[in-house]
């Protein structure tokens, strides 16, 4: 975990002894819980730490976290990248939103077993949960990884973001042909690519970075469009 520390210290994120505590005892539960349930097949301390803890933290290079903002992560998975950045900058206020039941259980437990406050966890589909007035347009940040390819993804996270606020899609490799695919819908989904990224080469082996498109305009109310028409039939 010292790597962890140092990493981290290179995206500008000084990790207290208690915080790498708190990864650890998230390590742990995680390949625990992961003997039963699918979580990750990635286990091995070393990779949990690079390609998922590391990984999430990322997300600084690309936004303020230290300003309480609201946040959903959406496909959260087993709750990267949102619970790293919510460890490292605690005042933040976080929404994980996972379909998968026994993930939503292990999300339930491990925010209980790390005692994080300020934590919502929403059991259902990104297509449908847009659409509840509650979540719609009401975060800083939508963060998203490895949930879909970037035309699918716009659909899905843009209506959850804010005007004035950021969607951050975690990417890696040539994604070239994906920024020209998703202008279209990000451009109906009210959203303005702003940047891409790169995140440092020295704390990983492959290419990876950060796909930043802002907010300036209202999501058309019919957005998105039905479970799973986003991915099949991208706009």
């Amino acid at each position: 975990m010292d790597t962890l520390k140092s990493g981290a210290a290179k995206l500008g994120i000084n990790l207290t002894t208690e915080q790498i505590r708190t990864f650890e005892t998230y390590f742990n539960e995680l390949t625990e819980w992961n003997q039963k349930v699918n979580l990750t097949a990635i286990t091995e301390l070393g990779e949990v730490r690079d390609k998922h803890f590391l990984d999430s933290l990322t997300a600084a290079a690309a936004f303020d976290f230290h300003g309480n903002p609201s946040v959903i992560d959406v496909g959260t998975g087993a709750g990267f990248p949102g619970i790293p950045l919510k460890i490292a900058f605690p005042g933040m206020k976080l929404t994980l939103l996972e379909a998968t039941g026994k993930k939503v259980s292990f999300l339930l437990n491990i925010v209980a077993e790390l005692g994080l406050s300020g934590v919502e966890i929403v059991d259902g589909r990104a297509e449908e949960i847009a659409h509840n007035p509650r979540y719609r347009e009401k975060y800083d940040v939508v963060l998203s990884r490895a949930v879909a390819g970037l035309p699918s993804l716009v659909e899905l996270t843009l209506p959850f973001c804010s005007i004035g606020g950021f969607v951050i899609a975690f990417k890696k490799g040539d994604i070239t042909g994906e920024i020209v695919q998703s202008e279209n819908a990000s451009s109906l989904m009210g959203g303005m690519a702003k940047e891409i990224i790169m995140v440092n080469r020295e704390l990983f082996d492959d290419e990876r970075c950060l796909v930043v498109i802002e907010k300036i305009l209202p999501t058309p109310p019919q957005y998105p469009r039905r479970p799973g028409m986003p991915e099949k039939r991208p706009l």
